[in-house]
């Protein structure tokens, strides 16, 4: 890791980002940030505490003359998303991040960079660790499994926070004040299929590859007309469909993720290898000049391979070809009441298929529960049609926004104050925040989401803005000393 990410300014922050992300901590395996997040705080003397599922609760006493102020929680998720470049030889179980600077941007070598929620986690310990930061009665709540299916704050229970108001640091933008988020379901189909011999003496084999995407946050990103990898694949083999026959398909990785590489292979009678290849490249290149703004990285590669010895029976293969086409995939519906707001989306996530099994998933968002559930509904139709079975699982809700709330009032006016008069934004998004599922056992604490500017999430081209985290990092102190006094 470059020793010159502890020099950014300001230090206490960037330190701590580094030393948190020195420390492994993909989602579902947060057994090391845990106890590193628990020994951080037993180290200075503070209550700290590990609850039933895994979430570490810090309380720190509010410093001289906050003590009439409002107590505050302060919150952000321990775990980040893993994904690497597949050239990059990396173990996100055993190995830190490797940082670097690059202009006005942190990043990292290959991988995603962890600043979400990094950067929050990392901004909380520096105020705890802090003899000079000025606060009220402080709670910091460390959650796990944010990422990939909320599990940490869905296990909160409710009398546990003792806080008034909740200060989540998991937005991406840092002219927004997010008061709403969206809440999501996944959707995964299933099947079985009797896999048919392919007679190799006769047959041939082609790898076909879509690679180079830029990937992408499967909510905030879903607007911008990103290349989907399984959505790719679909259509080359769609295209195709009568001339091959499946043997495998690997394609997209992690739920919240937009799949930015596929991997198929498929067999051919060696007498359609001419026809077969002609389709294809001719596919290939309209694909790619369709997303040459957005994708310009976008590779399809397909390469002779050795013949596989088994095959999806052509109607199977048939079944789930059409199933994918026709499933929605991306902005489903904007919002009316919230101009540029993606009501309602979905991500065609992971698609694989591989000795007879095969599985899509699915990530469906809304900031409307009827809406997620129409779309949910489709899906589930779309893929029943096609002889799947099909489990709805991780539901969570969205955040409804409180335009009334007096943190809201309090951090709007600081803003202005700190940016010459410019005017944040004060919106709801369309990512899952954890503010809905926490409201649901604190319902009456008032809650408000902010953060750095920080691109690329969920993806290798992650990267944290320096100068944004100096501007966030100076609002966050300001919005400290002015917490509202206790009724």
């Amino acid at each position: 890791m470059s020793q010159d990410i502890r020099s950014l300014e300001p230090k206490a922050l960037w330190n701590k980002f580094a030393d948190l992300n020195a420390v492994p901590r993909p989602s579902k395996k947060e057994e090391r940030v845990i106890q590193f997040m628990k020994d951080f705080g037993h180290n200075l003397g503070l209550e700290t505490i590990e609850d039933e599922v895994g979430n570490v609760i810090i309380r720190k006493p509010a410093t001289k003359g906050m003590e009439d102020r409002k107590p505050i929680v302060m919150q952000s998720h321990l775990d980040m998303v893993h994904q690497k470049n597949n050239d990059t030889d990396f173990d996100f179980d055993t190995q830190g991040i490797e940082m670097y600077i690059e202009d006005d941007w942190v990043k990292a070598k290959g991988t995603t960079l962890g600043a979400d929620n990094g950067l929050g986690v990392a901004t909380i310990m520096a105020i705890l660790e802090s003899d000079t930061i000025v606060h009220p009665d402080l709670e910091a709540l460390f959650t796990i499994d944010e990422e990939t299916g909320m599990t940490g704050a869905m296990g909160l229970k409710g009398g546990l926070l003792k806080g008034d108001i909740l200060l989540n640091l998991d937005t991406e933008e840092d002219d927004e004040i997010g008061v709403g988020c969206a809440g999501g379901i996944d959707i995964t189909a299933t099947g079985t299929y009797s896999e048919e011999r392919v007679t190799k003496d006769d047959h041939k084999a082609y790898k076909i590859e879509v690679k180079g995407l830029q990937g992408g946050h499967s909510g905030m990103q879903i607007h911008e007309g990103l290349g989907n990898a399984n959505k790719i694949m679909n259509r080359l083999l769609y295209a195709v469909v009568e001339d091959i026959k499946i043997s495998e398909i690997d394609g997209g990785s992690l739920r919240n993720a937009i799949p930015r590489e596929s991997v198929a292979i498929v067999a051919f009678e060696a007498d359609k290898e001419d026809i077969l290849k002609s389709l294809l490249k001719v596919l290939s290149e309209t694909i790619k000049k369709e997303l040459k703004t957005m994708e310009p990285d976008l590779q399809i590669v397909i390469l002779e391979c050795d013949v596989p010895e088994q095959a999806m029976p052509f109607g199977a293969q048939e079944q789930l070809v059409n199933a994918v086409y026709a499933a929605h995939n991306g902005v489903y519906r904007m919002s009316a009441d919230i101009p540029e707001l993606v009501e309602t989306s979905n991500n065609i996530a992971r698609v694989i298929v591989k000795d007879g099994h095969l599985k899509v998933g699915c990530l469906t968002r809304s900031s409307v529960e009827s809406s997620k559930m129409d779309l949910a509904n489709a899906l589930r139709a779309t893929f029943e049609l096609a002889g799947c079975d099909v489990e709805f699982s991780g539901e969570y809700p969205g955040w409804q926004p409180n335009m009334g709330s007096d943190i809201l009032k309090v951090m709007v006016p600081i803003y202005e104050r700190l940016n010459n008069g410019e005017k944040p934004h004060v919106a709801a998004c369309h990512a899952g925040l954890e503010c809905g599922i926490l409201g649901q056992n604190y319902p009456d604490m008032d809650m408000i989401s902010f953060g750095p500017n920080i691109k690329g999430a969920h993806s290798p081209d992650e990267r944290a803005q320096i100068s944004s985290a100096q501007k966030y990092w100076e609002f966050v102190l300001e919005i400290l000393k002015e917490i509202p006094k206790k009724n």
